[in-house]
């Protein structure tokens, strides 16, 4: 599966046939589509493994002037990391850029406004600055990540026209996420550390993110699936 930069992808869970057409998936869609502004701001969040980037992407494909913009763009490089000797807690709260995140969502609330962002690369683990558009006839603007709802600042400061909250259960979420590891050709070890990582965050993201306007409960929005 490709990314929004042509990396690699996690192998994400599918929703289920039919779910636009039903009455939860049309009111994710009314939702945002009864938002006001020439420029309105979604967030979709949850731990990892959720399915944001799935709910994300479908979204976009169903709106006709939305785009996605996800957080993993905002990843600190791995020598930022080691030298913070962080590499191993990659993908917890405080190995990204959340002040530059926060300003990017200052700049993305501007109507009609041109915005360039960076796009992580999977199959590369890098960030990949000014590869991603937003244009100016882009009106909703989906953005997706773990940490978006969290407690803290910054990210407590970042304003959304619609807040969506994905909750999972943690052992579908340790499924889920042992699948994503293991198609990436993780050995068993490897995947125990990723493991311990992924749900040291995922319990973070729980306990601490609020606000949000919308849930979307497991199993409603995802069947049982990969990632």
């Amino acid at each position: 599966m490709k990314g929004v930069a042509g990396g690699l992808c996690p192998p994400s869970c599918g929703l289920p046939p039919g779910y636009w057409d039903n009455r939860e998936g049309q009111k994710v869609l009314d939702r945002i589509r009864a938002l006001e502004g020439a420029r309105v701001l979604v967030a979709v969040a949850g731990a990892p493994g959720s399915g944001k980037s799935t709910l994300a992407e479908a979204l976009v494909q169903r709106l006709d002037d939305a785009v996605l913009v996800p957080m993993d763009g905002f990843h600190l490089d791995d020598r930022v990391l080691e030298a913070r000797g962080l590499r191993a807690r990659k993908g917890a709260v405080e190995t990204f850029d959340a002040q530059g995140f926060a300003a990017l969502v200052e700049r993305l609330a501007v109507p009609r406004s041109e915005v360039i962002f960076p796009i992580f690369d999977r199959s590369r683990e890098i960030a990949v600055a000014g590869a991603g558009v937003v244009a100016p006839d882009h009106r909703v603007v989906l953005i997706e990540g773990n940490y978006l709802l969290l407690d803290s600042s910054p990210w407590k400061q970042a304003r959304y026209d619609l807040r969506i909250w994905l909750d999972v259960p943690e052992a579908e979420l340790e499924r889920r996420l042992a699948a994503r590891w293991q198609g990436y050709g993780k050995n068993a070890q490897q995947i125990a550390a990723h493991l311990e990582n992924d749900l040291a965050n995922a319990r973070l993201v729980t306990r601490r993110s609020s606000g949000a306007d919308l849930s979307i409960v497991y199993p409603a929005h995802q069947p049982p699936g990969q990632g």
